[in-house]
């Protein structure tokens, strides 16, 4: 991929929380750490939903982002249990963690695809700088 690869846990450069949350006017956001880093930076992402709804974390391009949406959008109404190295899917009160190295410099996403989380505000520019 080109936003970087599963990360070692033992080669943790720095920890990133992230808590997805939906508001009471209707916003579903990632709230938390700061999205800027450095290629070759390994990051260990400990995601929470503090929601009541089942939400997402994925880490790629906006690009694959966008034709995922899609994707899901054609299949709502099935359960899509996400839980691959750069994504997973949490129902309310979980956590997780995602242990992440980015390879590549550029702009990346970190989204919510659940069918209208991601037009409710549910997703945030990742940047990877040399």
């Amino acid at each position: 991929m080109k936003i970087g690869m599963p990360g070692d846990a033992a080669a943790v450069d720095r920890t990133v929380e992230i808590d997805m949350v939906e508001t009471d006017d209707g916003e579903m956001l990632f709230k938390g750490g700061d999205l800027d880093f450095k290629e070759g930076e390994t990051v260990r992402f400990v995601v929470r939903n503090e929601g009541e709804l089942d939400h997402e974390f994925i880490l790629d391009s906006q690009k694959k982002n966008a034709a995922h949406k899609n994707e899901m959008a054609d299949m709502s109404g099935m359960n899509m249990g996400h839980n691959e190295p750069n994504r997973i899917r949490l129902a309310p009160g979980e956590d997780a963690e995602i242990i992440w190295t980015f390879a590549n410099n550029g702009t990346f996403e970190a989204a919510c695809l659940i069918p209208g989380h991601y037009e409710s505000g549910m997703f945030r520019e990742v940047s990877v700088t040399h």
